[in-house]
């Protein structure tokens, strides 16, 4: 049972329709948000509307390919009709390699796709959200991320290179969006229970899997304001002490940590 605390704000959230995204809006659902929810195929989104309903929240399905920026204009655009400006959005929506395969044996649409799903997506939602949360000086954003993109990793080139890249659009933009009051934060699940995981040879044998709920958790407290002085950072729900990084955060934004960075081989290092 839901506290209500985040009634009267709207959450709009990509790739709803199943694994995370679907726990994530009925989580908001529950505690008032009127949730827009947004993905490809249409059927699995008025499941998970159904769900948010039964909570006593208002909400609207829009089928939307994020990757194309008219579908994702004409979605936000329901959205906010049906329900009114975003104060939350939550991009979700991802894919991955659908191969552990070296690069030169990558299909190059199937890699392409999910680098577009992965870094296009966020972006079209951004640039279709941000100017009404900049013009209303209030906003927070959560990217779906993954230690993925904090390491190299061979097999899955597409999925690891896109992630990079969405923490690095975090980090170009928290600057210019903190001027007007947004906060937003890359967030990682860790390894978790969801169709796509289930195809990923790399969790054949996995036993140990983090928690949805948890993740659920967390994305909520993001929305109330819990992580809002790690502006612009990486959280690994999977493995953050959270209270830990919260006490923190002055230390982490002093030392500019929680970004991506290039390390200095040394003191006499030119890029140091």
């Amino acid at each position: 049972m839901g506290t209500g605390s985040l009634t009267g704000q709207v959450a709009l959230i990509t790739g709803a329709g199943r694994g995370i995204g679907r726990e994530i809006a009925i989580g908001l659902a529950a505690e008032g948000m009127a949730v827009g929810l947004i993905g490809r195929n249409h059927p699995p989104l008025v499941e998970t509307l159904r769900t948010c309903v039964r909570h006593g929240a208002r909400g609207v399905a829009v089928a939307a390919d994020v990757t194309r920026p008219g579908n994702v204009r004409e979605a936000v655009r329901a959205v906010e009709r049906d329900l009114g400006p975003v104060d939350l959005l939550v991009n979700n929506a991802g894919q991955v390699d659908r191969d552990e395969v070296p690069l030169w044996e990558t299909d190059p649409t199937q890699w392409w796709q999910v680098v577009e799903t992965n870094l296009r997506g966020p972006y079209n939602l951004l640039r279709t959200v941000l100017p009404g949360m900049v013009e209303r000086g209030r906003g927070r954003v959560i990217n779906l991320n993954s230690g993925f993109a904090l390491r190299p990793d061979g097999n899955y080139t597409a999925y690891a290179t896109s992630k990079g890249a969405l923490l690095k659009l975090t980090d170009n933009i928290a600057d210019s969006v903190g001027e007007h009051g947004i906060v937003v934060l890359d967030i990682s699940p860790g390894a978790v229970a969801t169709d796509m995981t289930a195809g990923m040879p790399m969790f054949h044998d996995m036993k140990a899997w983090g928690s949805i709920p948890y993740m659920v958790a967390v994305t909520v407290d993001a929305a109330r304001g819990r992580f809002d002085a790690l502006h612009g950072r990486f959280i690994h729900v999977g493995r953050d002490n959270l209270e830990q990084l919260v006490d923190r955060a002055a230390q982490i934004r002093e030392s500019d940590a929680r970004t991506l960075r290039l390390r200095p081989y040394g003191p006499d290092d030119p890029m140091a």
